[in-house]
């Protein structure tokens, strides 16, 4: 393909707010056509803001956004297209349609956007033009296959085709290997560079893996809290530099961890744990009484995997999992539970609480045999009573027991989510990402929460991506890479860089 004019894209002094919070901070972002740029920062930087302002899903930004030093307005995800911008979301599966076919989920902007008044699709076309753009990004993919039949990186490979179905500009891939295998990622690279080198499309690469960015991107915006920290070539920078400037400078822990009596019993552990679609790889611990152990790693590395694996809601291809020693058999979150395990999701509204029921039936649904007749007829008013009391101890702020959960606050909820646990009387919890879009004040008060548990000598099993939660409140921490145990480390003894490192492939 004959290359086109380089464009030089200028985003300057966006800002951007949301209630409560300021997003971005007169951010200066620039790159040209034909490049590929890395974007990265730490969870809650800003670099999807961004990248979702640049492709017109958030219009209430204030800045300037220029082509060739021209004024152009991005108000909506369309004006983003119109102009050559597109973004390839990394929730590949809610991106496609699963039971159109490949052909019919490429050229979908088209059918939607482009009949005008035409109410008949010719279909041969459909397929003939989705082969045509196939061919430019040298993939051999039927056209007429039904999408949910492929597998994650064909998925993958549907989106970026979908994307450049029209002359692009500039586009946005975020976190495009985190589904893939090193095989994959290769082949995935192969085609990034075939875009940047030979059909002048600047690139945005986000990712959290280090030595992907300095395998494919020659320059780097970082960005922490908001701003930009640099933009520079990243030959010029060093993995470690990276990561400091992702960091900034040391600071204190917002939370102080207690001390506690851990015992020396190994409670819980699990050996060669597989599962079985290939997200979990050979992955070993131990959790003692009383202690807290950090499952530390970034957006793909397999920790929700891990944790819904252990808990019964991925199926275990391999591998031991076992209580005091004796070996569990868990073939479902059901057999979980009646052995003594416990999962806080990371999607609280979607997995961990029943958003349109009250609060009293949220906290007695995983013990309701507590609160049933001889002949199984539930108690209303002993749930409603045990409820109430959980209310109180755990503060969760509430006009009464029957108020529904999707009315409370996003900490509030959390805390029904772990209360109702808490009435199991588990042995084990695990909590992925528990902290997750809830204030500085509920952050605290989980924290606390978690605390009381090891005080009671149960094992917490306590997954994120925000280091500095894992530094606060954990005893030890296994960091995950690539969706397996890469380090053990003992939390007083490492620092936040050095779970960085490891968590960004470093060995």
């Amino acid at each position: 393909m004959e290359k086109s004019e380089k464009t030089l894209l200028k985003m300057e002094n966006i800002n951007i707010e949301f209630p409560g919070v300021k997003a971005l901070t007169d951010v200066h972002f620039e790159m040209e056509t034909g490049s590929i740029r890395a974007l990265i920062g730490a969870n809650g930087a800003g670099k999807s803001t961004l990248m979702k302002v640049l492709s017109g899903a958030y219009n209430h930004y204030t800045g300037k956004i220029s082509f060739n030093n021209e004024e152009v307005i991005i108000k909506t995800p369309k004006d983003g297209k119109d102009l050559g911008i597109d973004i390839v979301y990394q929730e590949v599966d809610t991106a496609l349609i699963p039971h159109l076919t490949v052909g019919e989920n490429i050229m979908l902007d088209m059918i939607v956007n482009d009949m005008g008044k035409r109410q008949i699709i010719n279909w041969r076309n459909i397929h003939y033009e989705a082969n045509k753009v196939l061919e430019r990004l040298n993939i051999k993919i039927d056209t007429k296959k039904i999408v949910s039949q492929l597998d994650l990186a064909d998925k993958q490979m549907i989106l970026i085709a979908r994307s450049i179905v029209k002359e692009r500009k500039f586009l946005i891939l975020d976190e495009p290997t985190a589904p893939l295998s090193n095989r994959e990622t290769k082949e995935l690279f192969r085609i990034i560079k075939d875009l940047a080198g030979n059909q002048n499309i600047g690139v945005i690469f986000i990712s959290h893996r280090l030595p992907e960015l300095f395998e494919i991107c020659e320059d780097i915006t970082i960005m922490k809290d908001g701003k930009v920290v640099t933009s520079q070539p990243i030959s010029d920078l060093t993995t470690q530099q990276v990561v400091e400037l992702m960091l900034g400078k040391t600071f204190e822990e917002e939370f102080t961890r207690a001390d506690r009596q851990i015992g020396n019993e190994t409670i819980f552990e699990i050996n060669s744990l597989n599962d079985k679609e290939g997200k979990v790889n050979d992955v070993s611990l131990h959790v003692r009484k009383g202690e807290i152990v950090g499952i530390a790693g970034l957006v793909g590395a397999g920790k929700t995997e891990l944790c819904k694996t252990i808990f019964g809601a991925h199926q275990i291809d391999s591998g031991a999992v076992k209580l005091y020693g004796k070996s569990l058999n868990i073939r479902s979150p059901h057999h979980a539970v009646i052995q003594g395990l416990a999962l806080v999701p990371e999607e609280r509204r979607k997995e961990g609480v029943l958003v349109d029921e009250s609060v009293y039936m949220n906290l007695t649904a995983a013990s309701l045999n507590k609160y049933t007749t001889a002949t199984g007829v539930l108690q209303p008013k002993l749930e409603r009573n045990t409820a109430r009391k959980m209310i109180g101890s755990l503060g969760i702020k509430t006009p009464n027991e029957r108020q529904k959960v999707s009315l409370l606050s996003g900490g509030n909820q959390q805390k029904v989510a772990v209360g109702k646990w808490l009435l199991s009387n588990a042995e084990i919890y695990i909590f992925d990402e528990p902290t997750k879009g809830v204030d500085v004040g509920a952050k605290k008060e989980i924290f606390d929460l978690i605390g009381d548990l090891a005080n009671d000598q149960k094992g917490v099993i306590y997954a994120s991506s925000e280091l500095s939660e894992i530094m606060a409140i954990t005893d030890r921490i296994y960091v995950m890479y690539d969706n397996r145990v890469v380090k053990e480390l003992v939390t007083r003894e490492t620092t936040e860089e050095e779970v960085m490192y490891f968590s960004t492939g470093g060995n």
